[in-house]
């Protein structure tokens, strides 16, 4: 892709890169979003997940039932989480307590679990921060699980570290690159939205030679902006923030400056 000038202020965005799946519904906000400001919206999810097999996850020689809570930060980990425990004939305790990053990560249990608030917490707005605030309130009486991937968010297990919780890692699923290559090449896109660190690292691995050349880049996340920045990108758009607490809300904010 290749833009010989860096976009004004003034000049119109047409099209919207996702680096996520379609949304399921028609009524995604997303969809909303682009008629809202006549945009084209893509989907392209820039990664997949695959899950450890039960046979590589007894290798990690951890006990789940010995643990008292577990933390997600995300849908997939807690579709991993129940996923192995089902592989492996594991029943998790109803008296486990369930610490989330987010009131919608938080919520998703209610496919696995009966969901009482009395055993399941989130964080205030979307923060490690606010997670912390939360667990803290619990560290002495818990022994912690954080299920994730092999990039888990190392500054979640420096804290439990450096606060003396009891805690292990499993890792129950990897994240994989797609092959991106065509659709950056070919589509001309005006912004791209990345939602996890891994989703920046495919940009990467796909176009080792990306350059930015005035596109607009939207992220999700603190670790999300670490890596945009790592890459050596400049971020123009970020979620979640007070005004903003969805990539879609920041996405709106955004647009509406720009149509001015």
């Amino acid at each position: 892709m290749e833009k010989n000038a860096v976009k004004s202020k003034k000049e119109k965005i047409r099209k919207i890169l996702i680096t996520q799946p379609r949304p399921e519904s028609d009524k995604s906000p997303y969809y909303e979003l682009a008629r809202k400001y006549s945009v084209e919206m893509s989907f392209h999810p820039f990664i997949r997940i695959e899950g450890v097999q039960a046979k590589d996850f007894r290798k990690q020689k951890i006990d789940i039932v010995s643990f008292s809570a577990v933390i997600f930060t995300s849908r997939h980990a807690i579709d991993h989480f129940f996923r192995i425990c089902e592989e492996m004939r594991i029943s998790v305790s109803q008296e486990t307590k369930y610490f989330c990053i987010t009131e919608a990560v938080a919520l998703y249990l209610q496919k696995f679990i009966l969901y009482r608030k009395r055993k399941v917490f989130y964080g205030a707005d979307g923060t490690n921060k606010s997670l912390f605030d939360v667990i803290n309130k619990h560290k002495s009486n818990e022994k912690f699980l954080y299920p994730c991937s092999e990039s888990h968010d190392n500054e979640i297990a420096a804290w439990l570290r450096n606060n003396n919780c009891e805690f292990a890692i499993p890792i129950l699923y990897r994240t994989v690159s797609n092959d991106v290559k065509e659709v950056i090449s070919t589509g001309d896109f005006d912004v791209i939205c990345f939602f996890t660190p891994s989703g920046v690292k495919s940009l990467i691995e796909n176009l080792p030679k990306y350059k930015q050349n005035g596109t607009f880049i939207g992220a999700f996340g603190v670790n999300t902006f670490k890596a945009v920045e790592e890459a050596g990108l400049k971020l123009q758009i970020k979620a979640p923030e007070p005004q903003a607490p969805s990539m879609v809300s920041a996405l709106d904010k955004f647009l509406a400056l720009q149509s001015k």
